[in-house]
């Protein structure tokens, strides 16, 4: 059973094994910096009536894909944990609502995917789950109507704002089998820095990427250099420079060829996806089809995993409020 040390990490002692994964995403970050590593690519619609029922789909199409991968049953698939950003996680809900298996929807913003893989790791080296499947999905048309304005209005966008990714990404944990291990976990504490600009999330989250951090490294007693990479998750360009500074104020230089985000580098920027990709969907397809591709070649065989969320909602926005942050942490390792 894991154990905690310091003040936020928990060191798993059995083997919690990534065994497969799988991710779908949207035509325009098929065509950007990653596209080869994705394994499928579809219309932002998916075929469907609505956005939300096209990311429903997503959900759903993801699922069976990593199913279909895999050389385990569904039968034998103890839990789900999964969410989105749709209200009430309906994407995931409706996505998954045929898989016959027990479900627990999460709700961390953009962090859910390192929240679904924190939870679901903890509960494979408990003892009592010996499949999870971890996901998360988004979708830019059903976010931007949520969140931000209807497309129809064409409305400009800010240097510092974020292209919300539609994609689904989703892993398989199990207690045995083979691939990268989570060696350990590090939930996030809420940070608040009092910034309500919905097109300024990277600086809102930053503060709570470098807090996980820190709690890290400090926690663990590692340098930064202990991990081949560090990736946050849709701090985007804006933010990842600011996290960059808040980690060297805390006397952490975080270089270049170790620390980078997967907003940063999910798209280019003459995509015109301003200061790069947000929203549940990107860290989960940066991970699932890249990441985990560069530990499986043994490019890299030490990840800290860090997805940040900004705890928002369409009114707490609408009403002035400010925009907490928070991230969680899991370190994956070839062992």
């Amino acid at each position: 059973m894991a154990h905690k040390k310091g003040n936020q990490t928990f060191i798993l002692d059995k083997p919690v094994i990534i065994r497969h994964s799988a991710c779908i995403v949207g035509q325009k970050e098929s065509e950007g910096p990653l596209g080869k590593y994705f394994d499928q690519k579809a219309d932002d619609d998916f075929g469907m009536d609505t956005w939300e029922k096209g990311e429903a789909k997503f959900v759903e199409s993801t699922y069976k894909k990593l199913l279909s991968g895999c050389d385990v049953e569904e039968n034998l698939i103890d839990c789900i944990l999964a969410g989105d950003l749709l209200n009430q996680c309906t994407s995931s809900a409706c996505g998954l609502k045929e898989s016959g298996r027990p479900f627990f929807g999460l709700y961390g913003a953009c962090s859910t995917m390192a929240e679904s893989l924190v939870n679901g790791a903890l509960l494979v080296d408990g003892g009592g789950i010996n499949n999870a499947v971890c996901m998360t999905s988004s979708n830019f048309c059903s976010a931007e109507k949520q969140f931000r304005f209807p497309l129809e209005l064409g409305c400009q966008r800010a240097p510092n704002s974020q292209w919300t990714v539609t994609g689904c990404g989703a892993v398989l944990l199990s207690s045995g089998g083979n691939g990268p291990r989570i060696t350990s976990v590090t939930p996030g504490i809420i940070r608040d820095y009092e910034i309500s600009d919905t097109n300024n999330m990277g600086a809102a989250m930053a503060p709570a990427a470098a807090s996980t951090i820190l709690s890290h490294l400090a926690d663990t007693e590692r340098d930064i250099n202990y991990y081949d990479l560090v990736m946050t998750g849709d701090l985007g360009i804006t933010g990842r420079e600011l996290c960059r500074e808040i980690l060297k104020k805390h006397g952490v230089d975080a270089p270049k060829d170790i620390y980078d985000d997967c907003g940063a580098i999910i798209f280019d920027p003459e995509q015109g996806t301003c200061a790069g990709g947000s929203g549940c969907g990107c860290c989960a397809s940066v991970l699932c089809a890249y990441l985990l591709k560069l530990l499986e070649q043994k490019h890299i065989n030490k990840l800290l995993f860090v997805a940040t969320g900004a705890l928002m909602s369409a009114v707490s926005t609408k009403q002035g409020e400010p925009i907490p942050g928070i991230a969680h942490a899991v370190a994956i390792e070839n062992v």
